[in-house]
C-alpha cells in the first residue's frame, strides 16, 4: 500500500482503496485503484406517479474509467515433489502419493501436478543422486560425527573404492545399550536397496518389552570378514561385549562371534532348530502327536537340569528310532547353544530364546523398504522408522508415568510396585500362586531375602508372583532394593535425550543446526512471555520488536531469488551433492550377489514338498490298471497301438499291389489319348502360324 502511494505521488495521480475476493473468510485478492476508476452511476428516472419526485444536484466527478490500479492476490504454490518425496518415505509410489494429495488438496486441480510429474520428479531426483550415492551418505554422516559427540559410525571399501560395509549408531542407541544391552539378537534382511546389499539389525528389549534397534549396517557380502568387520564396529562404538548373543544357525556368524565376543555367551534360536526337525525325522514321525508332545516337553522348558534333559532325549531317541539320524546328533552335541536347561542359572538367560525380536524388526523395517531405494533414499525411510520407534517409546513411558491401572489394588506392596515398574509388569504382581514349588524366605528387621526354584528373577530380572505371595502373607510393605533392576523401571531412559553438540566444529549440517536454534528462539519467547506478563509496557515493547523483525523478515523473502534446482533437491532428501565434478571416492557396490538375495522361484522343503504329493491325488490307468499315468501316457497301450500298425502295414501292402496294377493299366490309356490329343493340338497350331 505504501509502495503504491509513493508511486502514484511521484506519478501525479491518486490512490484509493478498491474491492475484495474472499474465500473461506480469508482474503485472496485486493485491488487498489486509480481515484478515477469507474464511473459515476446513471440515475434511472422512475415515471411512476405512486412515488415522490426527487430533484438530483448536477455535481462534477472524477470517474474517467481510468484503468491504473493495483492488484496483489495471495496464492498458494503447493510443491507436489516435495510433498511426494515425504509421502515415499512411507514406501509409497508416485501414483499412490498423487491420489493422497489429490484427496487431501480436493481436487485435481488443486495439487498442481499430475501423475507423470510425480514420477519424473523422482527421476530427476534420483539423476540428482547419481554415481554419488555412497558419496552423500558417507559425507552426511561424517558431519554428523563432526557435530554430535556420542553418533558413530564406520565404513569399508574394496580395492575397487566401492562400498562394501556401513555401520551406525547414534547417542540414544548408545544409552539404550548401557541400560537393555544385556541380551541382543542380530539378523540379516534382503531386499532393502537397488544395490542388494545386506541390511543387518541389532535389536534388544526395552523396560516396556517391546523391541528397541541399538544400531544398523549394510554388507555386500554374508562372509566371515564381513560379520567380523560389523561385529568390530559396534564394538568400537558401544565400547563393550553384549552378555548374550542370539542368532540363527548362520556359519559365518557364528564364527565371528566366537572371534570378535569371546566372553559373550553365544545363543542359537531355538525355534529355527525345531522347524528343521519335521524335515530331518521324516513325515510319519511329523504327524506323530505323542513324538511332538514329548519334544516340546523337554525342548522347551526352563524348569529341568541338564541331566534330566539328557536322560530325556536318549529315552525319547531311542523309542522312536532316531539313534542313527546324525542332524539330531549334530543338534544334541550343540545342547548348550540351544537348550534352556542349561543355561536356566544365567543371569537373564530368559529374556530371548529365539530371533522372533529380530524378524519382528525385519518386517517393521521392511515395511518402509524396497528393493528400489537409493542409499540416500533407504537411509531417509530408515530415520522415518526410528522416529515411529521412539514416539510409541515415549507414547509407553507417559502411559506408564501418568496413569494408573483401573483393576489395581490399592495394598501397600501394589502400591509400590505401580511407582517403580512400567505399565506392562504390573500384571505379574497379581496375589496368586499354583504348582508346588520350593521358597525360601528370610525376614530381618532390615533385610529382606527370597529366592524361589522357579528362578523368574535369576532368569528375567522380575520378582515371580510365589515370591510376591510370601511378601503379602509376611507384610512386606515395599520392595526390597536389591530385587529391582533398574532396566524395568519408569524412568531408566529420559523421554527426550539432551543432544551434545559439538561447537568447536563449522556444524556443515544446516538442517539440525536449525532445529536447534529454532528450539532456543521458543525457549526464549517462551521464558520472555512468562517473566513480563505482568509488565505491561515491557511486554508492548518486546512485541512491537518481534514486530519489526517480522517484517524485515518478510522483505528479504519477498527479495530472494528462488534456489537453483540442485539446491532444492538438497534441501529436500537432506543429503548434498559434492561440489567438484571429480568421480565419487566412495562408489556404489556393484554385482553383489547373496544367498538370500532371493529368486523368482521359491525353493520348497522337503515337508511342504511330502504335504503337496499328499493332497494331489495320483490318477489311475484304465488301460493296465497302474497309479501314477492315465491312459494319454500309458506305455502298455503304446506298444499294443504300435503293433497293430505293424501288422495293418503288412496286409496293406499285398492289397495295394493288386489294386495298383489294375490302375496303372488305366492310366496308361488315359495318357496315350492325352498325348494323341497333344500332337493333334500342336499340329493344327503349327498349320495355323
Amino acid at each position: 500500500m505504501r509502495f503504491y502511494q509513493s508511486y502514484a505521488k511521484l506519478a501525479g495521480f491518486s490512490i484509493r482503496k478498491g474491492g475484495e475476493v474472499y474465500s473461506g473468510g480469508i482474503i485472496k485478492t485486493k485491488y487498489f485503484v486509480c481515484s478515477k476508476d469507474g464511473h459515476k452511476p446513471v440515475c434511472i428516472d422512475d415515471n411512476s406517479k405512486s412515488k415522490k419526485q426527487f430533484k438530483t444536484r448536477n455535481r462534477g466527478t472524477i470517474r474517467t474509467g481510468c484503468k491504473a490500479q493495483l492488484v496483489i492476490c495471495t496464492i498458494t504454490v503447493r510443491c507436489p515433489g516435495g510433498d511426494g518425496w515425504e509421502l515415499g518415505t512411507l514406501n509409497l509410489g508416485p501414483v499412490k502419493a498423487f491420489h493422497i494429495m489429490r484427496k487431501r488438496y480436493g481436487g485435481f486441480e488443486n495439487v498442481g501436478a499430475t501423475v507423470d510429474d510425480c514420477k519424473n520428479f523422482r527421476k530427476r531426483i534420483n539423476s540428482y543422486i547419481g554415481e554419488y550415492d555412497a558419496d552423500m551418505v558417507i559425507n552426511r554422516m561424517t558431519d554428523k560425527k563432526q557435530y554430535l559427540a556420542d553418533y558413530s559410525f564406520e565404513y569399508s571399501v574394496d580395492d575397487g573404492k566401492r562400498l562394501t560395509g556401513l555401520f551406525w549408531a547414534n547417542g540414544l542407541c548408545k544409552l539404550n545399550y548401557m541400560e537393555f544391552g544385556d541380551v541382543i539378537s542380530f539378523d540379516a534382511t534382503f531386499k532393502t536397496n537397488r544395490y542388494k546389499m545386506v541390511f543387518v539389525l541389532f535389536t534388544c528389549i526395552d523396560n516396556h518389552c517391546r523391541n528397541v534397534t541399538l544400531s544398523a549396517g549394510l554388507l555386500a557380502s554374508e562372509s566371515i570378514e564381513s560379520y567380523k568387520w560389523l561385529l568390530n564396529s559396534f564394538l568400537k562404538s558401544f565400547g563393550r561385549q553384549p552378555n548374550v548373543v542370539v542368532t540363527d544357525q548362520d556359519p559365518a556368524m557364528k564364527q565371528a562371534i566366537e572371534e570378535v565376543f569371546p566372553i559373550s555367551r553365544h545363543r542359537l534360536c531355538m525355534w529355527h532348530i525345531m522347524k528343521k526337525v519335521a524335515d530331518k525325522v521324516g513325515h510319519e514321525l511329523c504327524n506323530n502327536d505323542e513324538f511332538k508332545r514329548r519334544m516340546c516337553d523337554i525342548v522347551w522348558t526352563d524348569s529341568i537340569e541338564p541331566e534330566e534333559f539328557e536322560r530325556q532325549w536318549k529315552l525319547v531317541m531311542i523309542e522312536f528310532g532316531l539313534t542313527e539320524n546324525k542332524w539330531i546328533d549334530d543338534m544334541f552335541g550343540m545342547r548348550s547353544m540351544w537348550i534352556p536347561a542349561f543355561y536356566r542359572h544365567e543371569p537373564m538367560s530368559g529374556l530371548m530364546r529365539t530371533t522372533s525380536r529380530s524378524e519382528s524388526e525385519n518386517h517393521f523395517f521392511c515395511q518402509v523398504a524396497n528393493s528400489q531405494l537409493t542409499l540416500v533414499e533407504f537411509m531417509n525411510h530408515f530415520d522415518g522408522a526410528m522416529d515411529v520407534q521412539r514416539f510409541n517409546h515415549r507414547k509407553n513411558d507417559h502411559i506408564s508415568r501418568y496413569t494408573e491401572p483401573a483393576d489395581w489394588s490399592q495394598t501397600t506392596l501394589e502400591k509400590d510396585a505401580a511407582k517403580i515398574y512400567t505399565r506392562i509388569l504390573l500384571k505379574d504382581f497379581k496375589a496368586h500362586g499354583d504348582g508346588l514349588l520350593e521358597v525360601w524366605f528370610k525376614n530381618l528387621e532390615n533385610d529382606v531375602t527370597a529366592q524361589c526354584s522357579c528362578l523368574r528373577f535369576e532368569q528375567y530380572g522380575l520378582l515371580c508372583k510365589h515370591i510376591y505371595f510370601l511378601f503379602k502373607m509376611f507384610g512386606v510393605k515395599e520392595i526390597p532394593n536389591k530385587y529391582v533392576m533398574k532396566r524395568w523401571t519408569k524412568d531408566v531412559v529420559p523421554n527426550e535425550l539432551n543432544v551434545k553438540y559439538n561447537l568447536n566444529v563449522g556444524g556443515k549440517d544446516v538442517h539440525q543446526r536449525a532445529k536447534r536454534i529454532a528450539r532456543e528462539i521458543i525457549h526464549t519467547g517462551e521464558y520472555l512471555v512468562s517473566n513480563l506478563i505482568s509488565d505491561f509496557d515491557q511486554l508492548v515493547l518486546v512485541r512491537d520488536q518481534m514486530m519489526q523483525l517480522k517484517e524485515r523478515v518478510d522483505q528479504s523473502r519477498i527479495t530472494k531469488q528462488l534456489d537453483p534446482k540442485f539446491d532444492r533437491f538438497s534441501k529436500l532428501i537432506g543429503y548434498q551433492q559434492p561440489v567438484t565434478n571429480a568421480p565419487p571416492t566412495v562408489r556404489v557396490p556393484a554385482g553383489i550377489r547373496n544367498k538370500g538375495h532371493g529368486s523368482h522361484r521359491r525353493i520348497k522343503s522337503r515337508k511342504e514338498q511330502m504335504i503337496s504329493r499328499k493332497g494331489k491325488r495320483s490318477r489311475t490307468c484304465s488301460v493296465c490298471n497302474e497309479k501314477g499315468h492315465d491312459i494319454r501316457t500309458c506305455g502298455e497301450l503304446k506298444a499294443k497301438q504300435q503293433g497293430k500298425q505293424g501288422k495293418k502295414k503288412m496286409k496293406g501292402v499285398q492289397i495295394e499291389d493288386g489294386v495298383r496294377d489294375k490302375d496303372n493299366e488305366g492310366e496308361d490309356d488315359e495318357e496315350e489319348d492325352d498325348f494323341e490329343d497333344y500332337i493333334s493340338d500342336d499340329g493344327s497350331e503349327e498349320e495355323d502360324q
